[in-house]
């Protein structure tokens, strides 16, 4: 169950045959990320268990979930913006019944990212599933 912008992301991968060239789009859409101001870079949006530093700010509207965040690793924004294509504007249970894994799975990051990064991206999706936890 993913949003229709991740499965935009899920069919731009499926042209995309060559893995640096996915690489590449991933640093694309992190840099299409606004950056997160300086004022919510704070430790309760630090993002513990990653090899970069990471923050993501959540946010909770009528029971639905939307979060904004920032890394100082272009492909730690990327991972982030597409995160925020799986997750943002999903109900709160909604978030809890999406399998991350599986859903990334197929855009094969798995595969791809270092074990650092692999652990990271396993960090950001526990956070997220944290906040929609707690409402």
């Amino acid at each position: 169950m993913a949003t229709e912008a991740f499965e935009e992301i899920v069919e731009d991968f499926e042209f995309i045959e060559d893995w640096e060239e996915r690489y590449r789009y991933v640093i694309e859409q992190g840099k299409a990320l606004d950056p997160l101001d300086d004022a919510l870079k704070v430790p309760a949006t630090k993002v513990d268990g990653c090899a970069s530093q990471v923050w993501l700010h959540p946010k909770v509207e009528n029971n639905t979930m939307y979060f904004d965040g920032d890394s100082d690793a272009m492909i730690v924004r990327g991972l982030i913006a597409v995160l925020r294509k799986l997750y943002n504007g999903l109900s709160l249970d909604e978030v809890l019944a999406v399998n991350a894994r599986d859903e990334l799975e197929r855009l094969g990051l798995n595969e791809h990212l270092s074990s650092q990064r692999s652990n990271g991206l396993k960090s950001m999706i526990e956070r997220v599933r944290l906040i929609a936890s707690r409402g």
